[in-house]
C-alpha cells in the first residue's frame, strides 16, 4: 500500500482556515491529487479547519469523502521547555542546545525519558496518536507486529491523510522507527507537501514502510507558486527571517 501525508496549505490560525496563498496552494494540490489513478482507495482527515479546508479541494476532484480522525488533529501535549519555563509550548520547536543536550531525545526508544517529556502528558498522547494510525492501517490489512508490520491481506491501495507537520513527524518516527524528536528538528514539510511511503514486503509476513518522498512541494514549482517559508528558522540569524 502507500501512504500519502499531507501538510495543510498555508494557514491562518487566527480563524483556522488558510490564507489567500493556502488557497493557492490548496488548489495546486488538487491538481495533483485529483488526477491519482488509481484512485485513492481512501482519505482521511485532521478534524481542524486549516486541514479540511486544504483536503475539500482535492475530495472535490476525487469525488470522495473523507473520514474525520481526531488523532490527526496537530499533535497537543504541552510541555514546559528550558529557554520558557513559565509557559506551556508546543513540545517541538526547541532550541537546539536545549534538546541536543541529552542524548535520549535522538534515541527511539528513550525520547520521552527526560524530565521536561516525563513530566507531561507526551508519551500518552503519542501513543494515541500510533493506536490510531495502527488501527486505521489494519483496517488496510497491515497489523502492527512488534517494529514492523504483518501483512494479513496485503494490496495496493493508495490512502491520503490530511494532516499537521508535528503530527506528521510523529506517524513518521513511528512508522520508520525513529525518535520524533529527530523530525521534528531535522525535518521541514512545508505547507501542502507530501510525503509518501509504501510498503515493502520481501518475504511473506513481514512488511516495512518506506519513504519514497518528504515533504514534496512539486505541485507549487509546477504552477509557479513558491513554498511557504513556515515551519523554518532564519538561515543565518539576524538576517530578518524568523528567529525564534
Amino acid at each position: 500500500m502507500k501512504l500519502l501525508l499531507i501538510r495543510h496549505a498555508d494557514p491562518d490560525y487566527s480563524i483556522d482556515s488558510l490564507t489567500p496563498k493556502g488557497w493557492r496552494e490548496a488548489e495546486c494540490l488538487a491538481d495533483r491529487l485529483g488526477s491519482l489513478r488509481p484512485a485513492p482507495a481512501a482519505c482521511y482527515v485532521s478534524p481542524l479547519g486549516r486541514a479540511k479546508d486544504t483536503a475539500s479541494l482535492t475530495l472535490a476532484r476525487l469525488g470522495q469523502e473523507a473520514t474525520e480522525c481526531d488523532w490527526l488533529r496537530e499533535f497537543c501535549a504541552p510541555v514546559h521547555k528550558p529557554d520558557c519555563p513559565d509557559t506551556e509550548s508546543i513540545p517541538w520547536d526547541w532550541l537546539p542546545q536545549d534538546w541536543l543536550a541529552d542524548e535520549r531525545f535522538l534515541q527511539p526508544d528513550a525520547w520521552c525519558e527526560p524530565a521536561v517529556f516525563a513530566e507531561s502528558g507526551v508519551a500518552a498522547e503519542y501513543a494515541r496518536v500510533t493506536a490510531g494510525l495502527d488501527a486505521l492501517l489494519t483496517r488496510h490489512g497491515y497489523e502492527r507486529e512488534g517494529l514492523f508490520y504483518r501483512p494479513v491481506r496485503p494490496g495496493t491501495d493508495t490512502v491520503l491523510l490530511f494532516c499537521h507537520f508535528g503530527v506528521e513527524c510523529v506517524l513518521l518516527s513511528h512508522l520508520l522507527n525513529l525518535s520524533p524528536m529527530v523530525l521534528w528538528h531535522g525535518a521541514c514539510a512545508a505547507p501542502s507537501s507530501v510525503t509518501v511511503l509504501h510498503t515493502e514486503q520481501r518475504r511473506p509476513g513481514a512488511a516495512v514502510f518506506r519513504m519514497a518522498a518528504f515533504g514534496d512541494t512539486g505541485h507549487l514549482y509546477a504552477k509557479g507558486e513558491p513554498p511557504a517559508f513556515a515551519a523554518r528558522f532564519c538561515e543565518v540569524y539576524g538576517n530578518g527571517d524568523r528567529q525564534d
